[in-house]
């Protein structure tokens, strides 16, 4: 089956956090706010225990999330996994389309995942656990997001690539950690079906790639006491993300500008150093690795009549 990304998400620990979290993706990335879930007395009479924004950076959705309302007593399940999951370099996990989300159950069912409906909401998501799919937990959902401009059929992230400093094309791939190749082959190509395709190069570690619907996941596996070799056993789950830009030097010279210090190469890929970016890992790159599908989110085949 295919499985289009719907969102990214990440963990904030403290809601007052939340604001300068969005904002730097709104003055760094040029993000648009899609939509907000927010407590109000109304929602938090029926219990929200979360608030979020729904970020646009193109047509790929971030989704900064912080416990609120009942989320911030201890003890609230979903409060309590964002206050773990709010580490630095860790994101809480993908968020994945489908028509049919019987058939997807069906599918994951049959593959040994494990499914978490959380009450009420039985007709538009299940989770996969962060335990099952190497640290990173899969949202399958039948819903659209609400505001999310990509079910207009007139909607186009051109303004991203073609207005912006950064020139974003598009999402290029997703990096989880890896305890081995070997275990990623045998989770992601095996038995998720994602079909492996030539990996990127990188000197610092072992990378095997596969397509992953409308993007790429990059397993990453390094030596011991290496950083990526930490992260797969302290972290675990996603490691970084990767958008393609028009123009490298560009991009650089605009997060420069914007006093941002950069890791990296600008030849090659390069990102904002982590402790500037909310304890992220984002790369960008001007290059497209053989074999890689060309970016663009693919959510409109999915798109209700």
């Amino acid at each position: 089956m295919q499985f289009p990304l719907v969102h990214i998400s990440w963990a904030l620990a403290d809601n007052a956090a939340r604001p300068d979290c969005d904002a730097f993706l709104e003055e760094v990335f040029g993000a648009q706010r899609a939509s907000e879930i927010l407590v109000t007395p109304e929602t938090a009479a029926m219990g929200l225990d979360r608030e979020e924004s729904l970020m646009m950076v193109g047509d790929t959705m971030l989704i900064p999330i912080a416990p609120a309302g009942r989320g911030a007593e201890n003890g609230n399940p979903l409060g309590d996994m964002l206050r773990r999951s709010a580490v630095p370099m860790r994101w809480i996990g993908l968020a994945l389309k489908t028509a049919d989300l019987a058939a997807a159950d069906a599918w994951f069912a049959a593959r040994g995942f494990k499914r978490h409906y959380d009450p009420g909401m039985e007709a538009h998501y299940f989770l996969v656990p962060r335990g099952q799919a190497m640290g990173m937990r899969l949202e399958i959902v039948a819903q659209d997001m609400p505001g999310d401009p990509r079910r207009d059929p007139n909607w186009t992230p051109a303004w991203w690539r073609d207005a912006h400093p950064l020139g974003i094309e598009g999402l290029q791939a997703v990096g989880v950690g890896a305890p081995s190749l070997a275990q990623a082959r045998t989770l992601f190509a095996d038995t998720l079906e994602w079909p492996e395709i030539p990996a990127r190069t990188r000197p610092d570690a072992q990378v095997a790639a596969f397509a992953m619907g409308d993007t790429v996941l990059e397993a990453v596996e390094g030596e011991e006491g290496s950083a990526a070799a930490d992260h797969a056993r302290d972290i675990q789950g996603i490691c970084h993300l990767v958008f393609k830009v028009r123009d490298a030097a560009r991009a650089a010279t605009h997060l420069r500008s914007k006093g941002l210090p950069l890791i990296g190469d600008t030849e090659d890929r390069f990102a904002i150093h982590p402790e500037e970016a909310h304890g992220r890992l984002i790369w960008f790159t001007g290059l497209t690795p053989p074999g890689y599908p060309a970016v663009g989110s693919k959510l409109g085949r999915f798109r209700k009549a």
